[in-house]
């Protein structure tokens, strides 16, 4: 009966040192990758998301004045037109 319990302690001590042993090597592949995984980013000149989301405004903001911009030379060309032609 004792050697039963101590062998039963021996196999639980053992779960748990192995258990331990696994998170630690999990933990070590895990960064592993994040690190190989971000030099293969940083090499293939990738910009960050927020970068990205600037720009992308920008952009949009452009996009806007552009279309302002056409409006206010469509108006003034149609009053050129209109004084062009009061002249004649």
């Amino acid at each position: 009966m004792q050697s039963d319990n101590k062998l039963l302690s021996d196999l639980a001590r053992l779960g748990q040192s192995a258990a331990g042993t696994i998170h630690g090597v999990k933990s070590e592949f895990e960064a592993k990758v994040r690190s190989h995984l971000e030099n293969i980013l940083k090499d293939m000149d990738l910009v960050a998301r927020e970068e990205f989301e600037v720009v992308q405004e920008m952009a949009a903001a452009a996009r806007a004045e552009n279309a302002e911009l056409a409006k206010r030379i469509e108006t003034l060309e149609k009053e050129i037109s209109a004084l062009k032609k009061k002249k004649k």
